[in-house]
């Protein structure tokens, strides 16, 4: 009777609750410290493990980053930066104001009318071009020239971005930083999509489609709204969609920095040789041989077509390149 009353539950209740605080503490260390007991478990504990260690080298490799960019950029450079970029600002501000106040009142009666040249581009634009769309045919045949300068910029742009941003493993100034970046785990981290199933399913239909309908705008820019810029950011869009679907892994299989640079400066060269021959030939009163066509179809409008397919491809790199050197620092 006796050894029954002392193996009762309140008796056994009674003797955990007296005994020593060193005993619970090591109950409880035990617990803490046990192997899990399923399979379940042991992957949790292992998924939490991982994350652990990944939020830990984050941490880390960001810190490292903002102290290389706080020892590279010296406390003056920063603010003469902050206070020349607040000068422009206001500077551009100012003179935007002043050309605002000093332009003519709205529905004056000694307001400017139409001069000879906007209506030399509606009355015999078509005759002159063969292009339906009178935008099109006065940006890229009467005003063509500044087309090619906008081009350029596009170009110059990309350029000097590139020579800013881009990491450079050969460069001192870089080595550290591009070394961080790169290293695994962190390339798939920061830079290459997780696997994202509802994302790259809708990439896979969106994206023929973003290619389809640039493509389409840019080969009937003559003969309806649209044109090179329009298409060409289309395309470019497409492009950035799938980059963030799948990953630069993927789409450096047809689209590299060697893929870029030739392209862009194959369009540049044809767009600038093509004009330079209308523009020789215009200035010295000679018949370019080039036909017109007939107003309507698609092959109409002279070098109109070919010159909206090398803004287009222009247009496109550009978007898809400075999204790449933005996000990744190379494309």
């Amino acid at each position: 009777m006796s050894e029954r009353k002392k193996d009762s539950p309140g008796s056994r209740f009674t003797k955990w609750l007296n005994q020593d605080q060193d005993v619970l503490e090591r109950q409880m260390i035990a617990a803490q410290t046990r192997e899990p007991d399923s399979e379940v478990d042991l992957e949790e504990e292992w998924r939490r493990q991982q994350l652990l260690e990944e939020q830990q080298e984050e941490e880390e490799v960001a810190g490292r980053l903002e102290a290389l960019n706080a020892k590279n950029v010296p406390v003056v450079g920063r603010v003469v930066y902050v206070l020349g970029c607040f000068l422009i600002c206001v500077a551009m501000i100012a003179l935007l104001l002043y050309t605002v106040t000093t332009l003519p009142g709205f529905g004056r009666e000694n307001n400017p009318t139409q001069n000879e040249v906007p209506r030399r581009y509606i009355e015999q634009g078509l005759q002159e071009t063969g292009a339906v769309n009178i935008v099109t045919g006065m940006i890229l045949d009467y005003r063509a020239f500044d087309t090619l300068g906008e081009s350029t910029v596009l170009f110059a742009a990309v350029m000097v971005v590139l020579f800013l941003l881009r990491l450079d493993a050969d460069s001192a100034r870089y080595s550290e930083m591009a070394a961080y970046i790169r290293e695994e785990p962190h390339a798939d981290t920061f830079y290459e999509p997780k696997h994202d199933a509802i994302l790259q399913h809708t990439a896979k239909i969106l994206t023929p489609i973003s290619f389809l309908l640039g493509i389409y705008v840019i080969l009937n820019g003559h003969l309806s709204p649209g044109g090179g810029f329009s298409g060409g950011a289309i395309v470019g869009a497409g492009l950035v969609l799938y980059v963030t679907a799948f990953g630069f892994k993927r789409i450096r299989r047809f689209f590299t920095y060697k893929t870029y640079q030739r392209t862009v400066v194959a369009a540049l060269l044809t767009y600038a040789v093509s004009k330079t021959y209308s523009f020789y030939t215009g200035a010295n009163g000679l018949e370019s041989g080039i036909p017109l066509g007939t107003p309507g179809a698609i092959l109409s409008g002279g070098l109109i077509l070919l010159l909206n397919i090398c803004v287009g491809l222009i247009v496109a790199c550009t978007v898809y390149v400075l999204y790449a050197v933005f996000r990744k620092g190379e494309v």
